[in-house]
């Protein structure tokens, strides 16, 4: 099967983890890499042997070698380098969260789907064997009728007003970074667009998110509980609780490998499924699987619900009166 040839947009530290991916894929080829300095691309690509080496994001757009772009850029350049890389012919892996915005969202889904170009979140949680296998039992009923889904994400992260976690004009805060992860699982969970929301949010000196927490609700009552931090550490679990059980996702729980399912008048079952190297093989594989079937988006992570993800992360930042600057 022929290798599809990757180009990496960004050098930064997740551009490192997904180049780590790549290399244990047989099947995927590092061909490019591009970044704002000439220096830091010829440095991550002599660390990974990538060949073809861009001192800027245009020029990696425009090589003839690339089928795919990872786009690993700061939030606010997302759009940006999503329309270029769609503009230049390049399938796209946009990593999350998706866009800064709704609005953002839909200008390129739009544009991916006006030139018939593959695009996705790179929501990576979403394609470990472990959630994979969530969404197996709550398809057959494993614990009846889903009713709650509880998770968090929060980190003692080191406070820099320049750096990217707190800076406004770099997308910084909790919400995007770390909330979009229980947000999304949520929408996973539920499989459909919330009907209402309530949330609460601690802006810090920057004016970012530094803490929030919201009830996000679905049909029939049905709740998500989600929260985030940048200020302290929290347990990092997550709950999936039904009428006939419930499922306990292992710490932490966003790259977990361990669930425990509990249903009454049973011995718990504990399901352990390792994930592939550091855990985003399995959303490269999943790219590159959809470009060699024709397929020009995801059914694990549509664009639909990438566009509906976005809409409920608006949602939760109006409640707080929080805009990022150019909205």
């Amino acid at each position: 099967m022929d290798a599809i040839r990757w180009g990496i947009l960004g050098t930064g530290g997740i551009a490192q983890k997904f180049a780590e991916a790549l290399a244990l894929l047989p099947d995927a080829r590092m061909t490019a890499v591009g970044s704002r300095t000439k220096e830091s691309a010829d440095a991550f690509g002599a660390k990974w042997k990538i060949p073809n080496r861009h001192g800027s994001y245009a020029a990696l757009m425009a090589d003839p070698e690339v089928d795919a772009v990872y786009i690993a850029t700061p939030h606010t350049l997302h759009s940006e380098n999503a329309l270029g890389c769609l503009a230049a012919g390049k399938a796209v892996l946009c990593e999350k969260p998706f866009t800064i915005n709704a609005r953002q969202a839909e200008e390129v889904i739009t544009l991916a789907r006006r030139k018939k170009i593959f695009l996705m979140e790179a929501m990576w949680t979403r394609f470990l064997p472990v959630f994979q296998k969530i969404r197996s039992l709550l398809a057959e009923g494993a614990i009846g009728e889903v009713r709650q889904m509880q998770a968090d994400f929060a980190f003692q992260a080191a406070y820099d007003p320049k750096g990217r976690l707190f800076d406004p004009a770099l997308g910084g805060g909790a919400l995007l970074d770390l909330g979009v992860y229980p947000v999304s699982f949520a929408s996973m969970v539920f499989g459909e667009a919330p009907r209402r929301l309530v949330s609460v949010a601690s802006l810090g000196k920057t004016g970012v998110d530094e803490q929030s927490a919201a009830v996000i609700e679905y049909s029939a009552g049905r709740l998500a509980v989600v929260s985030c931090a940048l200020r302290f550490d929290s347990p990092q679990v997550a709950h999936i609780i039904g009428t006939g059980g419930r499922i306990r996702v292992h710490p932490a729980w966003w790259h977990a490998d361990t669930i425990t399912v509990s249903r009454a008048g049973r011995e718990d079952e504990i399901i352990t499924l390792p994930n592939l190297g550091n855990g985003y093989p399995h959303e490269a594989v999943e790219v590159m699987e959809c470009l060699r079937g024709g397929k020009l988006e995801s059914r694990v992570m549509p664009l639909e619900e990438s566009l509906r993800i976005m809409q409920t992360l608006d949602a939760i930042r109006a409640e707080w009166g929080l805009k990022y600057p150019g909205e």
